[in-house]
């Protein structure tokens, strides 16, 4: 069943064509991923779909019904309103219709009045007409683990993350037909990608994306949808597969360009004697001419792309902690932490928000104080910090500005020079972006322009804080390569593993307790180890494998029994309360305390509920 199709659609941005001619179709189930450079209209194309924005010509047609559920890579939330008034806004009743009940609850708990027992009243009264508790367990379980918990806590306050995944929650909890999803891994911890992977795959909503995780990408897509040069081309499988064809595409194309080459030398040869375009023959002659010449000096433009950049001598002692302690608010960050780094040494940084990795990173630099504990760095160190925030820069200033503050000229590792215009083109800042101002640039130019900064020092250690974020994956790809041979010392923060799996050598594992654990492997090995651990503790030790898997299905079943149990008595005292509180027989103090019990007695429902669905396997 199709969902929705896209007919020769085109857009321009200014001068510039974004995309032409495009056509595709969406059908129900599909898991559908778009790639392409950042620039070329990827997310101008999502916000068409979703009906946000226009295109130049072309038609969409979409089901009658089809509800669609946006993510913005950067989304623009009220900050005026709470997470609460946030998700209650979205187009489902259902989510209005709990959102409502949890408010009346919450109210009912702080206000003994009247008013608020006859709004709880209405709003139990909808909550069953709507058959909505599973949908409100639902709704539990995917703010747990996105991590918001204060639903009343205002959009102002929250960090540019937290925003990203009140939006992603928002998004979620409507279950709409098709998901439109910009960037979704962006700010979000392992744990919680992971959970989105299985959700996404478990789920039979239809699902369109774009993301630079390829282990997200390999895992949930089925279909890839790539736009390069203008030419939109489809593939059937995932992430792995895609690369195969596309190198068996490049393959072609390469004995195309070949050729191509040896015309555009014959071609130059009866150009440079004028020819007048007087005839429609030696108009089209010079029409093929100049598409000829855009088509190898595109080859041009991707041979030049790879970054080898110099970097300063690195001496015997880097950087050395020693029993460094740091807490922030009383939550403790560091405690006692040793460690001493050595030249060529490539490390990942995994943990969950909030255990304080980028404080780390921080802490290397010098950027913050440590509570206790001494930090030493070599006189030879030369740090560069690439913040996961990007650059703090005057909007109205241009890209090549930038660069020119810091230097008008760079220096490559064979000791070429090149100008800060020609190092902008190889991070894909054309002549027009270069010139453009720092507030107009999108959100994947200010990263890459944050990147070449954190270069241009020539650093010899080098700390990244989440670079991939909103690079497409070819640019990925340059910077990949450029690390891969960097003989510094190398410090990741990121929740891209593909990433760090391809580039890291081992693993501080932050676990939030101020205790950093050292894993020498790949992630991969990482989460292996972990569910080994959790199927060894779930397991009783006993001699004999048969008994111990009769012991064990004995033991889950029994757990099961005890929750069903559970569930059948709050249900029972649940369903007590509601007819007390709906009586008018309790006054003031009794009820009160009848209230109080009430949400205690729903909120303790709710996590036997998602314990019981756990047991279940």
């Amino acid at each position: 069943m199709t969902l929705l199709s896209v007919e020769n659609l085109s857009k321009s941005f200014g001068l510039k064509t974004l995309f032409e001619g495009i056509t595709f179709g969406l059908s129900k189930g599909d898991k559908t991923a778009l790639i392409a450079r950042n620039g070329t209209g990827k997310s101008t194309l999502l916000r068409i779909l979703a009906g946000l924005d226009g295109a130049d010509s072309g038609r969409i047609s979409i089901r009658n019904g089809l509800r669609i559920g946006y993510l913005d890579q950067e989304p623009q939330l009220d900050p005026r309103k709470t997470i609460a008034e946030v998700i209650a806004t979205g187009e489902s009743d259902i989510v209005r219709v709990v959102m409502a009940y949890e408010a009346a609850v919450e109210r009912q708990a702080e206000d003994p009045s009247e008013a608020a027992h006859t709004a709880f009243e209405k709003a139990l009264a909808a909550m069953e007409a709507a058959n909505a508790w599973d949908f409100d367990l639902r709704m539990t379980q995917i703010l747990g683990k996105l991590g918001i918990h204060k639903l009343g806590q205002m959009v102002g306050t929250l960090s540019g993350g937290e925003r990203k995944r009140v939006a992603l929650a928002f998004v979620l909890i409507g279950k709409p037909d098709l998901l439109i999803l910009d960037e979704p891994t962006n700010h979000l911890d392992v744990d919680m990608i992971e959970w989105l992977e299985a959700t996404l795959v478990k789920e039979s909503v239809s699902l369109l994306m774009v993301t630079h995780d390829r282990y997200f990408l390999d895992r949930v897509c089925d279909h890839i949808l790539e736009i390069h040069n203008g030419i939109l081309y489809h593939h059937t499988g995932n992430y792995g597969d895609y690369l195969v064809a596309k190198a068996e595409r490049e393959q072609i194309l390469a004995v195309d360009a070949h050729k191509a080459d040896r015309l555009l030398r014959k071609e130059m040869d009866w150009m440079r004697k004028s020819p007048r375009a007087r005839t429609t023959k030696s108009k089209s002659r010079i029409d093929a001419f100049y598409r000829l010449h855009d088509k190898v000096g595109q080859r041009a433009v991707e041979a030049d792309l790879k970054l080898d950049m110099k970097t300063t001598r690195l001496g015997g002692q880097v950087l050395e902690l020693e029993a460094v302690s740091k807490a922030y608010g009383g939550k403790p960050i560091l405690t006692h932490f040793s460690y001493s780094f050595t030249r060529g040494e490539r490390i990942g940084i995994i943990g969950a928000n909030g255990v304080g990795k980028s404080t780390f990173l921080k802490i290397l630099t010098g950027e913050e104080s440590v509570d206790s504990g001494r930090v030493l760095t070599g006189s030879t160190v030369k740090i560069g910090h690439y913040r996961q925030q990007g650059l703090d820069l005057p909007p109205d200033k241009r890209a090549i500005d930038v660069l020119k503050d810091v230097a008008e000229v760079v220096e490559l590792s064979d000791g070429t020079r090149i100008s800060a215009g020609q190092f902008l083109e190889r991070f894909r800042f054309m002549a027009d972006a270069q010139y453009t101002p720092v507030g107009k640039l999108s959100g994947g130019e200010r990263r890459r322009l944050g990147l070449m900064m954190a270069l241009l020092a020539h650093p010899n250690v080098l700390i990244l804080d989440e670079p991939t974020n909103d690079l497409d994956l070819e640019t990925l790809q340059v910077l990949e390569a450029f690390l891969e041979g960097f003989d510094g010392c190398l410090v990741i923060v990121s929740h891209d593993r593909f990433f760090m799996d391809k580039l890291v050598d081992h693993y501080f594992v932050f676990r939030g307790d101020g205790t950093v654990a050292d894993f020498n492997g790949s992630y991969a090995e990482y989460r292996e180890s972990l569910d080994k651990k959790a199927d060894a503790a779930s397991k009783p030790k006993v001699a004999a494998p048969v008994v111990a898997t009769a012991k064990a299905t004995s033991k889950d079943n029994r757990k099961v029994r005890e929750l069903e149990a559970k569930i059948e008595t709050l249900e029972a005292e649940k369903s007590l309360l509601e007819t007390k509180i709906g009586s008018n027989e309790l006054k003031d103090a009794a009820l009160l305390d009848a209230t109080n019990r009430y949400g205690a007695v729903v909120n303790e429902l709710d996590a036997t509920m998602e314990a019981w669905i756990e047991a279940q396997g």
